[in-house]
């Protein structure tokens, strides 16, 4: 039997072409971040989300700009989802001035309050407390928004992870913790050191949730999942925990070859690329495969562009060595 056409209607996603350049921008966006890495251009290091996309991208097409987001040091893909520019975002892993913090957060901390990210953490689990806390002020101020909280499957094994989850089970707070299992906590597979297969939806029942486990690298299953959870919690009807199964390409840090992974893993997951299967699947409702090879050429022309903007950009001046921190004018008393 032909499978016939479908149109771009029955795609579950509901802007199909910029979910399309979405994931496209964040693909582009950390290949050309690598590659200037291994040109000098970025201090310290950086955690690629390369092959997650779809969990990003389809993420927040459910929200409002009046949504909260957090995120991982792995989390150059969620603030760009939220609407972050593309330039900022260079600039802050350049440490330069047109920096989203001025340069002066770098990889691990991108964050855009403009956009509703409230920051990348490079302490594992810390922000699952604050995302408590920015749900809470959505509940005091009688606010339908919703926070949405992203960690990796390594958080499920963190002390505040369990004390979030009971903390917004028990307050019903408009929270949607949202795991990333990309199988690996940096270099040892969650399986090994956790004692149920599924490191965050075996928990839920814990804290009277609902076991949710999706697809991680189908976008439309992404987005079908977490617009529900959202939908649950806009309604006063309390946290959600999903576990979103996809993998990551690169290795965990830029210096990791990753060559703990069993001989065929990388090769089997890639065959699921989000992007390759969203492509796909347009391409089966009816979609031009010249006008997706046009669209990526433009993402990439975007990317290149956005990159040259922040290398021109100069580093923050001396003058903001002391704005922007926790207590202004510290240093006039501190011996």
């Amino acid at each position: 039997m032909v499978q016939q056409a479908r149109s771009a209607t029955d795609i579950g996603v509901p802007d199909p072409e910029g979910i399309y350049r979405e994931m496209l921008r964040l693909r582009h966006f950390e290949e050309k971040a690598y590659e200037l890495f291994l040109d000098g251009h970025v201090n310290g290091t950086m955690h690629l989300g390369v092959g997650q996309e779809a969990v990003a991208a389809g993420a927040a097409a459910t929200l409002r700009p009046d949504d909260c987001t957090l995120g991982t040091y792995r989390g150059h893909n969620h603030v760009i989802a939220r609407g972050a520019a593309l330039d900022a975002s260079f600039g802050e892993l350049f440490g330069r001035e047109i920096g989203l913090c001025k340069g002066k957060g770098g990889s691990m901390h991108l964050t855009s309050v403009e956009h509703g990210h409230y920051g990348s953490y490079a302490i594992v689990g810390a922000h699952l407390p604050i995302a408590c806390g920015t749900a809470w002020s959505a509940k005091l101020r009688g606010a339908d928004s919703v926070t949405l909280c992203f960690f990796g499957d390594g958080t499920t094994n963190i002390g505040a992870f369990h004390e979030a989850l009971n903390l917004a089970a028990v307050w019903k707070l408009p929270v949607v913790f949202i795991c990333e299992n990309n199988l690996y906590m940096e270099f040892t597979p969650i399986g090994e050191v956790t004692a149920v297969p599924r490191p965050a939806a075996d928990r839920a029942s814990a804290y009277g949730l609902k076991p949710i486990v999706i697809d991680g690298n189908d976008v439309e299953v992404v987005y079908a999942g977490i617009a529900e959870a959202v939908d649950r919690a806009r309604r006063g009807e309390g946290p959600s925990l999903i576990e979103a199964l996809t993998y990551r390409h690169k290795g965990h840090s830029r210096t990791d070859p990753a060559r703990y992974r069993p001989e065929g893993e990388l090769e089997d997951w890639m065959t699921r690329d989000p992007i390759t299967r969203f492509v796909q699947r347009l391409q089966e409702a009816g979609w031009n495969a010249s006008d997706l090879e046009r669209i990526e050429r433009e993402v990439i022309e975007e990317v290149g562009a956005a990159a040259e903007r922040a290398l021109a950009s100069p580093p923050p001046p001396e003058s903001e060595l002391f704005t922007d921190v926790y207590c202004a004018g510290e240093t006039s008393w501190r011996s």
